[in-house]
């Protein structure tokens, strides 16, 4: 008698979903390398104290523009130091955390206010949709980077502020495209016989609606926390987003342009990183699309 673990009947039954998952999984590339990238960093932030050889905030002039390595520097500082002595490697694994916090919060924020409008006005329609295009319309006809810039100017910069007005300002896409994908979905069959049954609303939305715009939503969320730390670096270079000695990016960046012609790679490390953090959020939102769309599920 054939048990479940009969080589020929799995043959005939055919792969399981869990491993046609695995299989979608482990055969995306982007997907792979991305998320790897992704990791990797996280955990470097996570374990930031103990990674790093050096306090990120310790000041030493007699140290100061010290090269990397790769240029004739010294091991004790692999990746050499800025104008006032401070590691580079240690700043750098810190502004590791600032990038990834402001990513993912913002992404959060304006994940939930643009999802909550563009389901609603695409499963609504009428007048709530029409308010909901209008606001979009007015906050699409605002310049992002402007509007941050004056934001920050009047508040005054820090990581909070950054956080709550870049999480602000960035809703608009989330709307547009959960908006759409709702349009899309909501005259399908298995939202009429939901409705049909008498499921309540909030039933029908997260049972039979967001499940199958999902795959929509994941690819938004990396786009926007790409945009996320782009607009932060974009506002510390500018001065007037993470202030001095917070370790960020954009900032050693800023702190590095005016000895760019003389020191070329306090601008250039910091910017492959903020580069390959960037490409990988954007490479593993394209795979995690790819992976969860509907019609790749069987």
């Amino acid at each position: 008698m054939a048990t479940t673990t009969d080589p020929l009947l799995e043959e005939i039954q055919g792969p399981t979903p869990g491993q046609l998952l695995r299989r979608r999984v482990f055969g995306h590339h982007g997907l792979m390398i991305g998320g790897g990238l992704v990791a990797l960093l996280v955990v470097v932030a996570i374990l930031a104290p103990v990674l790093a050889p050096h306090d990120p905030y310790a000041q030493s002039l007699l140290e100061r523009l010290q090269p990397p390595v790769f240029l004739g520097g010294s091991w004790e500082h692999p990746l050499g130091t800025d104008h006032l002595g401070r590691d580079y490697l240690s700043r750098l694994i810190y502004g590791a955390r600032v990038s990834l916090m402001i990513g993912v919060i913002a992404a959060l924020i304006s994940g939930l206010i643009g999802t909550a409008m563009g389901v609603a006005a695409g499963y609504f329609g009428g007048r709530v949709d029409m308010v909901v295009t209008f606001l979009i319309n007015v906050r699409l006809a605002m310049p992002v980077v402007l509007v941050a810039l004056a934001v920050v100017a009047i508040f005054g910069g820090s990581l909070q502020v950054v956080i709550i007005v870049l999480g602000l300002l960035l809703w608009d896409r989330f709307a547009v495209v959960m908006r759409a994908s709702t349009l899309q979905v909501r005259g399908r069959e298995y939202v009429a016989a939901a409705r049909a049954i008498g499921c309540s609303t909030p039933r029908i939305v997260l049972t039979e609606i967001m499940p199958n715009i999902v795959n929509n939503l994941i690819v938004v969320v990396t786009l926007e926390m790409a945009h996320a730390i782009l607009l932060e670096a974009a506002l510390s270079f500018l001065g007037l987003g993470v202030q001095p000695p917070t370790p960020s990016w954009g900032l050693m960046v800023s702190e590095g342009k005016q000895m760019m012609l003389f020191e070329p790679w306090l601008v250039m490390i910091p910017g492959i990183v903020l580069f390959l953090l960037v490409l990988a959020i954007n490479l593993m939102g394209d795979g995690l699309r790819d992976v969860t769309a509907p019609e790749n599920r069987s």
